[in-house]
């Protein structure tokens, strides 16, 4: 099934007799595999508003997202939470949508001080699992009332509802970039530079440490960035270098080496020994994101590193799993109350439980 519109869309799901498998471009794999007949929303594409000046921007959940990258760039502009590509960690060949993003929550470097993708929604419009057309914020057909819905599909994985259009807020490009470099770093010394960064008054956008490097980014007028950046080298040593922050937005170092690949959420401050941990239980290889917030491991496969958390804190999901996990769960178990809140939301905009059945366990 590949509707084109929201009506089609809307009947695809009333129609449908059991569950249903939802795919943009196939790109972000995360979570179990459904099984159930593939409903498709690349037929849904196109931008349906773009208001520089106001700094808005309305597209279809199909609409690939490199055409909205081209579009906002043609107006010196983008998206403020510098979205992920997984198609390398992946081997996938289609075309990342704007709709995978938000339903995934996808997220890069620049969260730090950007905030996530859902603080960058203004609007959604979905189809829920009994076929009706909802929507929260933007351009409205239905509201519901009582529910912050912009939250609650953003990173749902598509199992409240099909995403239709999503209306985001964009920010203007910058005039410069410039990244301090620090090599030869542990991941303590990294976690205490990128701390120290993210704590001046040089309004650092990236810092992460990767591959033995320590990068730290500041973005903004020409002037200032040189000021910054100089300052920032000063603080802390190291040098300003031509640095590709694809590299650390989306792992490209683990693409295309075989193993788990698991990502972990704790506080900054956590992450040397978390890291350490990792290390001890055999992970190939550990980066951190985001000032030491995210951790990233690639493990042996089978490997379940979720048991290294312990007394840290924290979560961990399994963002790219081997046949040897398949019965790892994904996503970290939830405390009674959230699993209850959650089984609540499903029953409420997904009743007959047909909207990507089991893909977050």
């Amino acid at each position: 099934m590949n509707p084109t519109n929201e009506t089609e869309l809307a009947d695809a799901i009333v129609s449908a007799t059991g569950p249903l498998r939802i795919i943009g471009g196939d790109t972000r794999r995360i979570g179990h595999p459904v099984d159930g007949d593939a409903l498709h929303t690349s037929g849904l594409s196109g931008i349906t508003l773009y208001e520089p000046g106001a700094l808005t921007l309305v597209a279809k959940a199909g609409t690939p997202l490199a055409e909205i990258k081209s579009a906002l760039a043609s107006e010196n502009q983008r998206l403020p939470f510098e979205p992920s590509d997984m198609r390398g960690l992946y081997g996938a060949t289609g075309q990342s949508t704007i709709g995978g993003v938000v339903a995934t929550n996808a997220s890069g470097p620049r969260r730090i001080q950007a905030g996530a993708c859902r603080d960058s929604v203004i609007g959604v419009r979905f189809v829920d699992g009994q076929g009706q057309i909802l929507k929260n914020g933007g351009r409205v057909m239905k509201n519901v009332t009582g529910y912050d819905l912009v939250k609650l599909m953003t990173g749902s994985f598509g199992t409240l509802g099909v995403l239709s259009e999503i209306s985001f807020k964009v920010l203007p490009a910058p005039e410069a970039s410039a990244t301090v470099m620090i090599e030869g770093q542990s991941s303590a010394e990294a976690i205490a530079s990128m701390s120290a960064a993210l704590g001046s008054p040089f309004d650092v956008n990236g810092a992460a440490h990767v591959v033995g490097k320590t990068v730290i980014r500041v973005e903004g007028l020409e002037g200032s960035v040189k000021y910054r950046a100089a300052e920032l080298v000063k603080k802390l040593g190291g040098s300003v270098v031509d640095f590709d922050w694809v590299t650390v937005r989306d792992l490209t170092d683990f693409a295309n080496r075989a193993g788990d690949i698991w990502r972990f959420s704790v506080k900054p401050s956590d992450g040397p020994k978390l890291g350490a941990a990792l290390c001890k239980t055999g992970a190939l290889d550990v980066q951190f994101d985001w000032g030491g917030g995210l951790v990233w491991a690639l493990a042996p496969e089978g490997s379940n590193l979720r048991t290294v958390l312990g007394d840290i804190g924290g979560n961990a999901t399994l963002v790219r799993a081997s046949e040897a996990s398949a019965n790892l769960p994904v996503f970290h178990p939830e405390p009674k109350a959230i699993e209850f809140l959650n089984a609540g939301l499903r029953a409420k905009f997904d009743p007959r439980n047909i909207l990507n059945t089991g893909r977050m366990g």
